[in-house]
């Protein structure tokens, strides 16, 4: 765990999660969630795994459970839960013979005025990056209560993150919040210019690194070494003051 003001960043099996403190402006809900992947090669066993997920299911549901704890048809054991900062988290018990992923992918849940954007959205942050790729992506079935082609599940590499997302339906009444944001750490002014230019679709929500895209998903496009800077009381301070981050005043 590593700490500056405001700011935290740790790990969770190799999966880097930073927190920062906000106002109420900054919720998070479940349209971006955490999908904890209870995979028995990476915990010694099926036994293992379960005792695993178990436990973690009674910290996280301190905050309220979207899906009971049990068996589901696309796992074994699984359970979707809000922990009590309002992150909402997805344990599943994954088929060891499946394609690997890793323990920890966020996954983006395309609802309410959103909905059938998944497969669009995803192939334009593919297609941003030169060494991204589509992993797998399942179209709801007929007799599904949803149209043949929104997407009940797909997951993608950008950049070596594993990410999932699925289309959820018009009848939700949440969306995208800032609460939740996806950081790109970029090496070099070239890098950030070029990510923003992609990603900004909405010029008064830019602010210190971060702007939203034309779905409503919040990102933080900020040099490698943000932390320290952040840190840094004069540095911080000029951030603050920015839209997109200009490495030359810095």
């Amino acid at each position: 765990m590593e700490q500056v003001p405001g700011l935290t960043t740790l790990s969770i099996h190799g999966f880097q999660l930073s927190l920062i403190n906000g106002d109420d402006r900054y919720v998070p809900n479940q349209s971006i969630s955490c999908i904890l992947n209870f995979d028995p090669l990476l915990f010694g066993g099926e036994a293992q795994a379960r005792a695993y997920l178990d436990e973690l299911y009674e910290e996280l549901s301190t905050g309220g459970v979207l899906m009971e704890l049990g068996e589901y048809p696309f796992s074994p054991r699984y359970a979707w839960v809000r922990d009590r900062f309002g992150m909402t988290w997805q344990l599943m018990l994954t088929n060891p013979a499946g394609d690997p992923r890793p323990f920890v992918v966020p996954s983006f849940m395309f609802g309410g005025t959103n909905h059938g954007n998944a497969e669009e959205a995803t192939n334009g942050w593919i297609s941003m990056f030169d060494d991204a790729r589509r992993g797998t992506l399942y179209h709801y079935p007929e007799g599904s209560p949803f149209e043949a082609d929104a997407v009940m599940f797909t997951d993608f590499n950008l950049h070596g993150t594993w990410m999932a997302a699925t289309d959820s339906g018009t009848f939700h009444d949440f969306t995208f919040t800032p609460g939740v944001s996806v950081v790109l750490s970029c090496r070099t002014q070239e890098e950030i210019d070029y990510y923003w230019e992609q990603l900004s679709a909405i010029p008064e929500a830019e602010r210190c690194g971060w702007c939203v895209d034309r779905w409503g998903i919040s990102w933080q496009v900020v040099p490698h070494n943000i932390a320290e800077l952040m840190a840094d009381k004069a540095a911080r301070e000029k951030i603050l003051l920015m839209g997109k981050i200009d490495l030359s005043q810095l």
